[in-house]
């Protein structure tokens, strides 16, 4: 790993903070946006699900465009409709109207996580692919923490709106960093070298190799087509050979995502139910965001030794148990606090783990799609939790009611993580000579996503 994968590692955690403060917006100003349009729980419920149902479309129908067209234009498309959506949502004057531009902005989160994950998975090496995927995943609690620290003083000051005008602004700068200096996927070349484009995908290689400090002659390697690949890529996912691994890891995203939005959105709500404060409450959702990012580096340390789907069984079982010590000690406000701590380290591990499971079960070929399939279905159960919450709520369940269901939900992750199978280029610790087509001859190859001197 040279210093420019590095960075490009860097710049796609900077656009996951992006994402955690764009989707965490809504939770920390649920209160205020509340009390202006007079909500009910569920039409609370349905705001806080209005950015994952765009998240969940964008994922899944972006997949098989950067597939074909590339990770990097479908990831300035999907950062410009994001910050469409932010800029728009904080004109809204209704519960109606802000859902829509929730779901707008959801479009190009969506968007942005399918190649972000992809271009990470492929500009790092076997040995610190696990890291980098958790580092990236850190980003997002890292975001969550810094727009719930902000939000307080704005909302404030300013209003709610304010929360969404400032993630438009930052977004506008991504747009331009993104622009300039991130690179195309190197397997993405690779694959359309496989299918007549060599010339251009050789040209924008050439760049790329520049940059990657490699200096002498290089291969760009052919992409071998994946089992069942062909012009439908959905189709792909769910050939035999690799249906069973697609179905638990849908599973798995499901049920993950619904414990941990559930936990995210409704957290500063449900601290307001036993008796904390609204500004209490919005520092109980801190505190869990903002032990993420410790749990994001925690699961990518673990997956560098041990296997990253044992690992992830390891971690569910954890969260299952600190969610009801969790909800059980709130009558001690220290103790809930440090308890909502280790709840976000332990489920942003699980989360890391996704991000970390999900492009190594699939081909170059497919990945793109096989990822956005993956985040779009995480996304239906992201969108339920707090549907459903609303509704329970409605219906008087306690909170420690709503806590020991969840616990049992990422409980259920667990049994479906051991049924995958990851792809074998993406499973294997290659060393460097397997990747060499000759001692002097550097190899951009799609087997191993990275370049090797």
């Amino acid at each position: 790993m040279n210093t420019y994968q590095w960075f490009v590692v860097a710049l796609a955690t900077a656009l996951m903070a992006l994402d955690g403060y764009d989707v965490q917006a809504m939770a920390f100003t649920a209160n205020s946006v509340t009390a202006d349009f007079d909500l009910t729980g569920q039409q609370l419920g349905f705001l806080l699900s209005g950015g994952l149902i765009g998240m969940a479309l964008g994922a899944a129908a972006i997949g098989p465009f950067a597939d074909r067209f590339g990770r990097r234009p479908l990831l300035l498309t999907a950062i410009t409709i994001n910050g469409t959506g932010l800029f728009l949502s904080a004109t809204a004057s209704s519960m109606p109207e802000l859902l829509i531009w929730r779901i707008v902005t959801g479009l190009g989160v969506g968007g942005i996580l399918v190649s972000g994950t992809v271009l990470i998975s492929e500009y790092t090496n076997a040995k610190h692919r696990g890291l980098s995927l958790s580092i990236y995943a850190a980003g997002y609690p890292v975001g969550a923490t810094l727009g719930g620290l902000a939000s307080i003083p704005l909302i404030g000051t300013f209003g709610w709106q304010a929360v969404f005008v400032l993630g438009g602004l930052v977004t506008l700068v991504s747009f331009a960093v993104v622009a300039r200096w991130m690179p195309e996927s190197l397997d993405f070349l690779a694959a359309k070298s496989a299918t007549g484009s060599g010339s251009a995908a050789r040209a924008a290689a050439d760049r790329i190799v520049t940059r990657l400090d490699i200096d002498s002659p290089y291969r760009l390697g052919g992409s071998t087509p994946q089992d069942g690949a062909g012009t439908n890529r959905y189709t792909a996912l769910l050939v035999k050979s690799q249906r069973s691994s697609t179905l638990m890891l849908w599973a798995m995203f499901f049920l993950v995502m619904f414990t941990f939005y559930f936990a995210n959105t409704w957290t500063p709500q449900l601290l307001t139910e036993v008796g904390f404060s609204p500004q209490e409450g919005i520092f109980g959702g801190i505190m869990l965001t903002s032990g993420g990012v410790v749990g994001a580096v925690t699961y990518g340390l673990c997956a560098s030794r041990w296997d990253v789907r044992r690992v992830m069984v390891v971690f569910a079982a954890l969260a299952a148990v600190v969610l009801i010590v969790f909800i059980s000690s709130t009558g001690v406000l220290a103790v809930a606090l440090g308890a909502g701590v280790l709840l976000g380290v332990i489920l942003n591990g699980c989360v890391s783990a996704l991000y970390t499971i999900a492009p190594m079960t699939y081909a170059p070929a497919t990945r793109s799609t096989g990822v956005g399939m993956a985040l779009g279905i995480g996304r239906l159960g992201a969108i339920i939790a707090p549907i459903i919450v609303g509704g329970l709520l409605d219906l008087g369940w306690t909170p420690f009611a709503l806590y020991a269901g969840a616990a049992g939900v990422i409980l259920l992750a667990a049994v479906a993580v051991l049924r995958i199978q990851l792809h074998q280029a993406q499973a294997e610790d290659l060393e460097p000579s397997d990747s060499l087509a000759a001692a002097d001859a550097p190899v951009v190859a799609p087997a191993s996503g990275t370049p090797q001197k």
